[in-house]
């Protein structure tokens, strides 16, 4: 039976050991076969230790994560006794791991048998902080592999280099922290955290502090982890205010290039994804409740005007003619609104 303790944060890594940290809330349907991959895993005589940090959930998920625990010795179950969103999930799971090496596993996703072994021989060859891969989608019955944004594999990488160009997609695009294994030593000092404000979008703030300070990675032809998508309970499926999270990601994103003079160079970056990220919502809103539309206006408007006049005139005048009438009518509107108060 694994254990249902909250444990005490761990000061020392066992060496060889994988930590795979899956939060879960209500992910009876799923976790299953998470932990059943997870139980068939090929590891080259590493140690694994999962923990699962069950976020209050109301469902079987934690009965049905203790059936494995004969079949994963290194099984462990952490509670929030309230629901404290994916961040604080995430974060419990960093506190408590004692690997050499982390992973994420989302609840309703799985790993091919041989997937943490090729990661980790990766790693370990190459030398390197973190490493990335390729994924399967799968929707219904249907898979797709999608590839990561870089072309050069198994071979070391800056990752701060692969933020850039503009214009394309590059590593920084591709911000799914279940697509990669970590050194737990790294990021104690370069992402120790997610940000528990952020309900959404999360990932893509952790991704850009991960990559603008740790100094090595590469990206592996390891495409082993398979993600479900379009599930009904899916946050990109919900319309309600934690949509406009990403806001809130982006300011932050935005102020840690702006305020640090070695990162300023990944700015028009940073605002260029934040433009698309918007267009994106901007777009969809159409089906948002009125008041949470309204919300996403203004909260966009709002942090337009943030960005230094310069850095913002050049990033729309990259978009295309579309997508800048859209973002230029919104400024001009709320500036409008603003001056009539």
């Amino acid at each position: 039976m694994p254990s249902t303790a909250t444990l005490p944060p761990v000061k020392t890594r066992v060496p060889g050991r994988i930590s795979v940290i899956i939060p879960a809330m209500d992910q009876q349907d799923f976790i299953g076969d998470a932990l059943a991959s997870l139980a068939l895993q090929q590891l080259k005589g590493r140690e694994l230790e999962v923990l699962v940090v069950d976020d209050a959930s109301t469902d079987a998920t934690v009965a049905i994560t203790a059936e494995f625990g004969t079949r994963i010795p290194g099984l462990k179950i952490l509670t929030h006794h309230a629901n404290r969103g994916v961040s604080a999930a995430r974060n419990t799971g960093l506190e408590n791991a004692s690997g050499e090496f982390v992973v994420f596993l989302d609840p309703d996703d799985w790993f091919a048998p041989n997937h943490l072994a090729q990661l980790a021989d990766g790693l370990e060859a190459l030398d390197v902080d973190f490493v990335r891969c390729d994924h399967v989608r799968v929707t219904g019955a249907n898979r797709t592999l999608h590839h990561a944004p870089q072309a050069n594999r198994n071979i070391v990488l800056d990752p701060a280099d692969d933020i850039s160009p503009i214009h394309t997609a590059t590593m920084i695009d591709y911000p799914l922290v279940w697509a990669g294994m970590y050194r737990a030593e790294v990021l104690e000092s370069a992402a120790p955290r997610f940000n528990e404000e952020l309900r959404t979008c999360e990932d893509r703030a952790w991704m850009w502090e991960l990559c603008l300070n740790a100094k090595s990675y590469a990206v592996l032809n390891a495409p082993g982890v398979f993600y479900r998508r379009g599930l009904p309970g899916s946050l990109t499926q919900v319309f309600d205010d934690r949509q406009l999270d990403f806001v809130d990601a982006y300011a932050g994103i935005l102020d840690m290039v702006l305020d640090d003079p070695a990162h300023e160079a990944h700015a028009p970056k940073a605002l260029r994804q934040f433009l698309a990220v918007s267009c994106h919502h901007l777009k969809r809103s159409a089906e948002f409740p009125p008041a949470l539309r309204q919300a996403l206006r203004l909260r966009i408007a709002d942090r337009l005007a943030m960005v230094p006049a310069p850095l913002l005139e050049d990033g729309l005048a990259q978009l295309d003619a579309k997508r800048r009438k859209t973002l230029t009518g919104l400024r001009r509107s709320a500036a409008a609104k603003r001056e009539s108060k």
